[in-house]
């Protein structure tokens, strides 16, 4: 009996051109989705009859009342070893075995630098410029030697920003809800305060926590209030750390030199939604982790995490 499997949000057609399927294409089918699929019922239509899923990062969740609509449904695998968006506890429940894969933080710490770099040095509109016949020079940039570098969160990913600050000759400091000096000074940066301190202080703020009822709605309207009208904001963690609306309304008024952001509370991004249009702001489309070292890992793995599977002695699962 052939199997069905899923490839979710293949949106470049990666999924096999990353990683060598063979292993399982005698008992699996393959289908790759390269559209994103946005709702439940199109999610319960389109994997209707799929006995295997693979989604990429927490781009779709599978609460209960998904899972329920599955009844094919016998393995999810999902990039990372961690994933909010899957109700576990419903997977276990149906009888579905949730699998993991490994990832690398060096994606998303390079998208950092991208996004920081980008907006210091203007380098979208002085592009657009020169490729357009604009103006020759019309933006002075910010120096970073010298300047305070505060991260909100000093895990595996912002511990890396901060090497990189420390590179570029930038004063690093860091905060988060349990991070102590010796753990701030191992890493190259100086304890805060606090966050309003942080805030307050910082040339460049860069978020680097994970997704949690402490940290959600971290930054909203009066913490942003506390910027100097001269930092840059930047995201590359998770959208609902930063209140949206409160950052757009910051962005319209100047009250922040700009921000870049990579993670979004809708994506893809509605066409027309004000994010796409607003000023001071450097966005992509979620690119943290999409690089091709990291796909051939995730779907390497997957395959793995398939053929584990299938020979009854699954690995890597989460939950």
């Amino acid at each position: 009996m052939t199997l069905r499997c899923a490839v979710l949000d293949d949106f470049q057609g990666a999924a096999t051109a990353a990683a060598d399927w063979s292993p399982v294409t005698d008992r699996v089918e393959v289908v790759s989705f390269t559209e994103h699929i946005g709702t439940e019922d199109e999610l319960a239509a389109a994997l209707a009859g799929f006995e295997i899923v693979v989604t990429l990062r927490e781009r779709v969740a599978f609460p209960a009342s998904l899972l329920a609509r599955l009844p094919a449904l016998k393995l999810l695998v999902a990039s990372g070893m961690r994933n909010s968006v899957i109700d576990h506890a419903a997977a276990r429940r149906h009888g579905v075995t949730v699998c993991g894969t490994a990832s690398s933080s060096t994606p998303p710490v390079e998208l950092t630098w991208a996004l920081i770099l980008g907006l210091a040095r203007s380098l979208v509109p002085e592009n657009t410029a020169l490729r357009t016949g604009g103006p020759w020079q019309s933006t002075v940039g910010a120096d970073l030697e010298g300047r305070r570098l505060g991260l909100l969160g000093l895990g595996r990913i912002g511990s890396r920003v901060a090497r990189i600050g420390q590179a570029f000759g930038m004063e690093v400091t860091a905060w988060s809800q349990n991070l102590t000096p010796a753990r701030a000074e191992a890493a190259g940066a100086s304890l805060a305060a606090s966050k309003e301190d942080l805030l307050r202080a910082s040339d460049v703020v860069s978020v680097h926590l994970a997704l949690g009822e402490r940290t959600r709605g971290l930054l909203g309207a009066p913490e942003l209030a506390l910027l100097k009208p001269t930092t840059y904001l930047v995201n590359t963690s998770r959208s609902a750390i930063v209140d949206q609306d409160a950052l757009l309304a910051a962005l319209h008024r100047g009250a922040l030199a700009g921000a870049g952001l990579d993670v979004f509370d809708i994506e893809p991004l509605p066409v027309g939604h004000p994010l796409r249009s607003a000023p001071r702001l450097l966005a992509t489309p979620h690119l943290g982790y999409v690089t091709w070292d990291n796909y051939r890992t995730y779907y390497g793995e997957a395959v793995e995490d398939i053929r584990a599977f299938l020979a009854g002695a699954p690995v890597r699962v989460l939950g």
